[in-house]
């Protein structure tokens, strides 16, 4: 059964300031003591949740991204977060999976968050992404995405017990909202029997809206293995496919699962 190394960076973001964010994360990464093998930052790392698209995408060979690449292939990590891209006129808030040797898996942001006319920025996504990295099957999502269980659940997948193993969500939640965003986390993982991890923010943001961060690990049985409110911190925490197999053996709850089909 093998394992997985996840490093968790909660930390505050510059508003609007790709440079300062870029630079504060390049510091955080190459300092890591321990051998992460994934390496999770924030929504919006680079700019914070701005809804000035055009000011600040770039597109998908821009600074952000190289720099993605530059510290996924120094560190031999894969680097994921979510940056604002421009891509044929529209702009995404798009989550990337950046592996060592520069390839790149990407996400657009399912779910707008129209209260905060994140709907009136950004085009939304219509596809889900599953990466796989040493066997392990990882959905990825962002933010607003957790509100909506649908997205998320485990689909039958021929032969296999689960479609995947882990959810991972970036976020730039707020904490007046804090209560719904730690316990989504935990009812994703007893739902769909995997592990969850979500990335947040903490700070003000430009418009001085407080996140306390709260970022959580959570195993399949809704169990919080990490988390930290208010401080900025890096925490590598290790999941392993063995407990995971054993809670779905012991529990075989998605074997009774609904069948659906999402309409797009």
């Amino acid at each position: 059964m093998s394992s997985l190394k996840i490093t968790l960076l909660q930390s505050n973001l510059v508003w609007e300031n790709k440079d300062a964010n870029l630079a504060h994360f390049e510091q955080l990464i190459s300092e890591l003591k321990e051998q992460a093998e994934i390496v999770v930052l924030p929504e919006m790392f680079s700019t914070g949740f701005s809804m000035k698209p055009k000011l600040l995408a770039e597109k998908m060979d821009g600074p952000t991204v190289n720099w993605m690449r530059k510290m996924a292939a120094g560190k031999r990590i894969v680097l994921t977060g979510s940056v604002i891209i421009e891509e044929e006129g529209n702009y995404y808030n798009r989550l990337l999976w950046v592996l060592p040797n520069g390839q790149i898996g990407q996400y657009d942001k399912r779910h707008l968050f129209a209260y905060a006319n994140e709907d009136q920025h950004y085009s939304r996504g219509d596809k889900r992404l599953i990466a796989s990295v040493k066997g392990w099957k990882i959905l990825l999502l962002v933010c607003y995405d957790l509100r909506f269980p649908v997205w998320s659940r485990q689909q039958a997948v021929e032969d296999e017990a689960a479609e995947y193993d882990l959810i991972i969500y970036v976020a730039n939640w707020p904490e007046r909202r804090n209560h719904a965003w730690k316990t989504l986390l935990q009812a994703r993982a007893i739902e769909n029997q995997c592990y969850v991890v979500g990335v947040n923010r903490v700070g003000l943001d430009g418009n001085n809206i407080a996140h306390s961060g709260d970022s959580m690990v959570v195993d399949p049985l809704g169990e919080v293995l990490y988390t930290k409110a208010q401080e900025e911190f890096v925490q590598t925490i290790t999941i392993t496919k063995e407990h995971l197999a054993s809670i779905r053996e012991k529990l075989p709850f998605l074997k009774d699962a609904d069948d659906f089909n999402i309409l797009l």
